[in-house]
């Protein structure tokens, strides 16, 4: 049995933290999973500090998780985590710091051991409305929907090259990243669903951009078109926190893939449970 935990989408709120760390100590999985969107928003970082001053990821995540590997001995979990596009690519260093502790695994761009399974992390999401586009790419091309600003536009936490914003694009990355690999006993870890799915619904019903209807599925055609031509295992999303309470759904599947986003538009935890050997019996709890 290889039984798994996956939340997303925590943004920096403690009370959700505090719950993911008692679950893990009292159910002891193999292995976390960490979508991305983890930390405070970076935009209100900048114009609404913490009065404390506070380092998110050392003084209050990190040292959660490093209390809990103290409790936990040799049954502490692999925890795997990549970050989102509500996080400032200024903390990927903290990040990796951490990482180099042994209290995680930062898996963005990255593939890693999981037993006799491969996790793979991505976190670039494709242009969204919003103005930090740290982790944000072009999707399939340089097509920006209505309503959304492009890479090239927007703020940077971090500098990047003007041909990165430009030129660079989802599909091409995970190309790279999976290569000519089996998937058939892979996890995909992305911050971003898959388009046109259960999992990417966002409530933007009836709006309009300069007389444009804005798509209500906002998810990835990289992504989708990986699942449908390579089969991974399992794909776990974010994103769009309301898209399982528009469609009822926090799961879908393309053939053989089984995918699960586990964002949520309210105030609970939403957590997920599956077993790599037993997918069918996953399930979804809100605490």
């Amino acid at each position: 049995m290889t039984r798994c935990l996956f939340a997303t989408d925590l943004h920096g709120h403690l009370d959700r933290y505090s719950k993911l760390l008692h679950v893990i100590e009292v159910e002891r999985p193999s292995a976390v999973f960490l979508g991305g969107d983890l930390l405070p928003s970076f935009l209100a970082e900048v114009f609404a500090p913490r009065p404390d001053h506070r380092d998110f990821v050392n003084d209050l995540m990190a040292a959660g998780f490093e209390r809990l590997k103290s409790r936990m001995g040799t049954a502490y979990p692999q925890v795997f985590l990549i970050l989102g596009n509500d996080d400032g690519r200024f903390r990927e260093a903290s990040i990796l710091d951490v990482a180099g502790r042994g209290l995680w695994i930062y898996a963005h761009n990255r593939r890693f051991p999981l037993g006799s399974f491969t996790v793979y992390g991505y976190c670039y999401v494709p242009p969204t409305p919003f103005s930090l586009k740290d982790w944000e790419r072009y999707d399939v091309s340089r097509y920006v929907d209505p309503g959304c600003v492009s890479p090239e536009e927007g703020i940077l936490s971090i500098p990047r090259s003007e041909s990165e914003s430009r030129y660079s694009t989802i599909q091409n990355d995970l190309e790279v990243l999976v290569g000519a690999d089996e998937l058939n006993r892979a996890l995909l870890l992305f911050h971003t669903p898959p388009y046109q799915t259960k999992l990417d619904r966002a409530a933007l019903d009836g709006k309009m951009v300069d007389h444009a209807p804005l798509n209500v599925h906002v998810g990835s055609s990289a992504v989708r078109r990986l699942v449908e031509v390579r089969q991974p295992l399992v794909t776990l999303h974010g994103h769009v926190h309301e898209s399982a309470r528009l469609t009822g759904a926090w799961r879908d599947q393309i053939g053989r893939t089984t995918m699960f986003n586990a964002a949520h538009d309210g105030p609970e935890l939403a957590l997920i449970r599956f077993d790599l050997e037993e997918l069918d019996g996953a399930s979804r709890e809100l605490l």
